[in-house]
């Protein structure tokens, strides 16, 4: 299922916001324009399928730090939605505040979901698949009859978390499964005791961890199932003449470079924070098993310039398998993939302290 439309709402710096996604989405802007927020909504709705909602809110600072802090309207009630196309369905998450005063719980940083839609588009016509306000829901099963939902719902978390059935409602269950298999990566940790310095126990990896700790696991998976080819290319690409190593002692993985000129390769802890980002990255894009949906946010992190272009490569390989999308104050990175895509990537600034689209790009 592609995403093809993307609403956000009241959530931090996006008061709101509408885009429209391709293939492949490049959003850019300078520090502080909002682009990661962008990044951390769709992260939402995958931890909303996953029951993670209350968790990835909790990391954010809790529901009220997330909620969009400019001037509203005291009429209506504070609200986070956000709104996707998946081919023909339309699916909706808000989320508001734990009810007070007084307050009738301990946690009330937790999310209230408060409504939550799936619709589908067909001849012109949407039909209601499925509709929630506060506890309680209505669904469309397989034949298309209303069932109201049989337990009072958990406030902080999605229906579809909550679905003891799911095959009794495939479109819903659809959207489950599509969002739950979008993939996500925003932070490679490249100091001294970051896991992917440091021999990991080595099972086939075909889809890298989000912190990148089973690296040498997952370049040998594509050594032996996926595309070597475009594996070799990748590293060429960025140091030419280099070769990689994976070495198996004790069913432990260690990761090494074979650089010219050198008389010995270069172990993963002797590795710049550049080059072990660039690695991490090569094996999220050429995962042998790619997902619907792929996102980097600020892939250009401790990366050298000239491997800006390298890294672009990768990006466009991975948009025919995948879905992609990129958060990046880097400009040449996103010249580099609108020059092979023909996209034009989607530039942010801020107005009166919230994040809007940049309508002239080109003309800068």
């Amino acid at each position: 299922m592609a995403l093809t439309r993307l609403d956000i709402a009241g959530y931090r710096s996006v008061r709101q916001l509408h885009l429209e996604l391709g293939p492949v989405t490049v959003v850019v802007g300078p520090n502080g324009s909002g682009k990661t927020n962008l990044y951390r909504a769709l992260y939402l709705l995958a931890a909303a399928a996953e029951g993670r909602l209350a968790r990835t809110l909790a990391d954010e600072g809790g529901t009220p730090s997330v909620m969009w802090a400019g001037p509203r309207d005291a009429k209506k009630p504070v609200r986070l939605r956000v709104t996707v196309d998946l081919d023909d369905l339309t699916y909706e998450l808000q989320c508001g505040l734990v009810p007070g005063p007084p307050p009738p719980t301990m946690f009330t940083l937790d999310p209230e979901v408060k409504e939550e839609h799936l619709w589908a588009h067909a001849g012109g016509r949407r039909l209601v698949l499925m509709e929630r306000k506060d506890r309680t829901a209505f669904i469309r099963d397989a034949d298309g009859k209303r069932i109201t939902f049989p337990t009072e719902l958990w406030g902080a978390e999605s229906v579809m978390d909550q679905l003891a059935e799911p095959h009794r409602f495939p479109r819903l269950g659809e959207v489950q499964r599509t969002l739950s298999a979008w993939r996500f990566y925003h932070h490679f940790r490249t100091d001294p005791d970051a896991l992917p310095r440091h021999p990991q126990v080595g099972v086939r990896t075909p889809v890298l961890a989000s912190d990148g700790r089973d690296l040498a696991a997952a370049l040998q998976t594509i050594w032996e199932i996926g595309d070597e080819r475009a594996l070799e290319q990748g590293i060429d690409d960025a140091f030419p003449g280099a070769r990689l190593e994976v070495r198996a002692e004790n069913g432990r993985f260690s990761l090494f470079l074979h650089m010219p000129g050198l008389s010995r390769p270069m172990a993963a802890p002797e590795l710049s924070d550049g080059t072990l980002r660039y690695l991490c990255l090569l094996a999220a894009l050429l995962s042998p098993r790619p997902p619907p949906f792929l996102a980097l946010n600020e892939p250009e992190t401790s990366l050298h310039p000239d491997l800006l272009e390298p890294l672009g490569r990768l990006i466009v390989r991975a948009s025919e398998y995948s879905q992609v999308w990129v958060t990046t104050h880097a400009e040449a990175l996103a010249r580099v993939i609108a020059d092979k895509t023909g996209t034009s990537p989607v530039h942010l600034e801020k107005q009166l302290g919230a994040t809007t689209v940049k309508r002239n790009w080109n003309d800068e």
